[in-house]
């Protein structure tokens, strides 16, 4: 994995988050998990590069989130190969599946200590700044409560700030 300055990122973030997905992953190179998601953001804030991810607090992977300073998002690309792990880790629980194991995916340590893959196409390495919890309360839009209820629970929202950023 090569750094390279976040800032230089030409990604259509839109195709990149909402088609190619992330695997948001979580814990150290002796406990770790990773999860498919297919919501996000990138920006600016606070003047940082940053993040916006949603995690569920049912999720295996938010108890290593929240456990963890740093976390990281990983971009395998659109091919069938990624397509494939991206449905399997957004599929399956940590719990009870080893799930670099079963997809084939290498864990790679980054500066921090977080875990990356030898596969993705780019990782950004993030630390966490800012959470909050959605409630039914907060929606302006009611209509969009649609994604809770028997689906799970409320996301909790993190704002995280991309420390380095990693390609192939």
């Amino acid at each position: 994995m090569e750094k390279f300055d976040v800032k230089t990122l030409n990604d259509n973030v839109f195709e990149t988050i909402g088609k190619e997905w992330i695997l948001v992953a979580a814990g150290n190179k002796d406990k770790f998990n990773m999860m498919t998601a297919s919501w996000g953001c990138l920006g600016w804030l606070w003047n940082k590069p940053v993040a916006v991810i949603f995690i569920r607090p049912e999720r295996y992977t938010h108890g290593l989130i929240e456990e963890n300073e740093y976390l990281t998002l990983s971009f395998l690309g659109k091919n069938e190969e990624a397509r494939k792990i991206y449905n399997f880790c957004g599929s399956k629980s940590g719990r009870d599946f080893d799930k670099a194991k079963e997809t084939g995916l290498t864990p790679v340590a980054t500066d921090n200590g977080s875990i990356a893959f030898e596969k993705a196409r780019m990782t950004f390495e993030c630390r966490k700044l800012f959470k909050d919890t959605m409630t039914a309360e907060k929606f302006l839009d009611k209509s969009l409560l649609q994604w809770y209820g028997e689906k799970g629970g409320f996301h909790d929202v993190y704002v995280v700030e991309i420390v380095n950023a990693y390609t192939k």
